[in-house]
């Protein structure tokens, strides 16, 4: 059964309608059996990141996250350090194999525990207990997960076979699913609620609003589900969510503190944001410093398509503002009470010069509406500091080259002293070091080993994908699937460097960079523009010196045996990661689906593989394993 998303409800009249569309599905039950039961449960809306556990006789052998709904990230040994997760199941009574359900969050003690220490050693700055719980699963290393003290709440289920692998129901309710849950050692929410009344839904859901600010973790809503299952089943799914469950979502909680400055930061691209400096308030359990402004229009109350905003008032230093934390996660300035502003308030100057490198800072024309762009941009680019350091972060991040152990405080710790200046100084850094008479290891934060971890994984990445590589450029508009239609095209990063060249030299460069599926004008010209400028091509070449992107080259039939097939991947891969093989396979002409059909040539199927093989064996698909496939297609 897919992980799906549900279905919104933001009035108390959407909620009575939810109910009664429910009572008029089954109106003939109703009619018929006077004993029949129309129920609904009531549970606070966890706000993290959706998680599904597989036990197998009890055992929890597989974690992933939900990804599209049917295929998700394995996160099994980062799921594992959750002290709320059993490693094995207690009590008895559970089926064969079950899927458990639950949210993955970290509460405010935590969040601000780990901001505390993070500002201490000078770390990375933590955002929000959501996007912070969601990263630390998805980090490569288990025990920096073990670290964070994550929780878990499990709340539904998604298959439950019995040793025959006959589908069964674990209950016949949701209430019952979730006492099982609790029974086999399980944290459950104890806020849930079972009734057949929409008033005692909304009332419940006024009740739990009213309890959030002090529930120590954040919740967004309320879910009401159909308590039966076997109901569920039959009320069934309407294009990419449940009929029989509906989020009731809360407003955005606000409250009311001081603007006491604006701060100006350069992005990667030169795009200079302001940032609002708050006095501390809580919103919603989190304390907020800081709110995003987006681009001076804002800050003079004027949106981007030109209409006013906060009823067009400008926002300036001392003014007493109200701030929101916008879907609960980002914070932002909504209104201004203006019979609060300050005497002598000045209306904000918003800088038309680079705060990091002096360089001018212009607001581009849109060629398409014949507008003034609504970000200013910095036109320093290799001089400016702040885009030199970010696109070294860029560079080297996780869907970039990937470097372990180069992170953003040490990119930002080695620009500082004048280690790396550009990508290719990374590739440097061992000779160079080895010259030095201040060595690196013997820097803050460094020893013999860590450099030497550090020098080997900067050597295992001189030959990445020609993909990353095109995006680790920092193009701009070029994101990670648009740099891989630019690597199938091209083929090589040779042709993709002369063609590129030659197109911004050319007086129509249109004519001469090939029109390719999926790309429009404006990243065209953007790759142009990259190239159009010297100190782009010179750092490109230096750094070509030192890396040899790999060609990307889809074998044709001649040579791939799997070209033309189509393919799917299922269970826990041990060579590879889902990225890396489903790259493998489009490099070697094979098609990458999702799910296993009729149209499906071979399932590559790795350890704890479960509905996918098995409807490949009812298919009569060919099933190999990892193993297999790389004999197969000879790697």
């Amino acid at each position: 059964m897919p992980m799906l998303s549900l279905a919104n409800a933001f009035s108390d009249e959407d909620v009575t309608e939810f109910v009664a569309r429910a009572k008029k599905f089954f109106m003939a039950d109703i009619l018929r059996d006077s004993d029949f039961v129309l129920a609904f449960t009531a549970e606070p809306k966890i706000d993290g990141l959706s998680a599904s556990l597989r036990y197998e006789n009890g055992v929890f052998v597989r974690g992933a996250t939900r990804g599209d709904g049917t295929e998700g990230e394995d996160i099994t040994e980062n799921l594992k350090t959750i002290g709320d997760i059993p490693h094995r199941l207690k009590g008895s009574g559970w089926p064969a194999a079950i899927e458990v359900r639950g949210e993955v969050y970290m509460t405010h003690a935590e969040f601000q525990r780990l901001k505390a220490h993070s500002a201490k050693f000078g770390g990375q700055d933590y955002v929000n207990p959501r996007n912070t719980a969601a990263g630390s699963l998805r980090q490569k290393d288990p025990k920096i997960t073990a670290s964070r003290n994550l929780n878990f709440f499990a709340y539904a289920w998604g298959i439950a076979e019995d040793a025959d692998g006959v589908s069964t129901p674990p209950a016949a309710t949701q209430t019952e699913v979730v006492q099982k849950f609790k029974q086999w050692g399980f944290a459950t929410n104890p806020l849930m609620l079972r009734t057949q009344s929409a008033d005692d839904l909304i009332a419940h859901y006024r009740k739990i609003e009213e309890q959030r600010a002090t529930l120590g973790y954040d919740i967004d809503g309320v879910v009401y589900k159909l308590d039966r299952l076997d109901l569920q089943q039959r009320w069934g799914f309407v294009a990419r969510a449940p009929r029989w469950a509906i989020a009731h979502k809360f407003p955005a909680e606000q409250a009311t503190t001081v603007l006491t400055g604006i701060d100006i930061q350069v992005g990667r691209t030169g795009a200079l944001t302001p940032v609002a400096r708050l006095k501390p308030v809580t919103v919603g359990g989190v304390v907020v410093e800081n709110a995003t402004l987006h681009n001076e229009d804002y800050i003079k109350g004027i949106g981007n398509n030109g209409e006013p905003i906060r009823n067009g008032i400008d926002l300036r230093v001392g003014d007493t503002v109200t701030v929101q934390r916008a879907g609960d996660v980002i914070p932002q300035i909504v209104d201004v009470l203006l019979d609060k502003r300050p005497e002598g308030a000045e209306p904000f100057q918003f800088p038309h010069i680079c705060p990091a490198c002096g360089s001018e800072a212009v607001r581009e024309l849109n060629e398409k509406t014949g507008k003034l762009d609504s970000v200013r941009r910095c036109t320093g680019e290799l001089i400016c500091p702040a885009q030199v350091v970010e696109n070294l972060k860029h560079f080297v991040s996780r869907n970039a080259l990937d470097i372990d152990g180069l992170g953003d405080k040490q990119v930002a710790q080695f620009y500082a002293e004048g280690r790396i200046a550009r990508p290719a100084d990374i590739f440097t850094l061992r000779t160079r070091d080895e010259r030095a008479m201040k060595k690196l290891k013997d820097a803050d934060g460094f020893g013999p080993v860590s450099v030497k971890k550090l020098f080997d994984a900067i050597d295992a990445r001189r030959e990445p994908e020609l993909d990353r590589f095109i995006f680790a450029l920092g193009i701009r508009h070029v994101g990670e699937t648009t740099a891989a239609l630019l690597a199938k095209e091209f083929g090589t990063v040779e042709r993709f460097r002369e063609t590129a060249i030659a197109a911004a030299q050319h007086e129509d460069g249109h004519s001469v960079f090939p029109e390719i599926g999926g790309i429009g004008e404006t990243v065209r010209s953007s790759v142009m523009a990259f190239f159009a400028n010297e100190r782009n091509v010179q750092a490109l070449d230096d750094l070509l010196d030192e890396v040899r992107p790999q060609p990307y080259v889809v074998t044709i039939s001649a040579d791939s045996v799997v070209a033309g097939k189509t393919v799917v991947f299922t269970g826990s891969l041990e060579k590879m990661t889902r990225t890396e093989a489903k790259a493998m396979a489009e490099r070697l002409g094979a098609k990458v689906a999702g799910s296993v059909s009729g149209a499906t040539d071979i399932l590559i199927a790795g350890p704890g593989a479960g509905s996918k093989l098995k409807k490949a064996e009812e298919l009569g698909v060919e099933v190999i394993s990892e193993d297999e496939w790389f004999e197969r297609v000879g790697q």
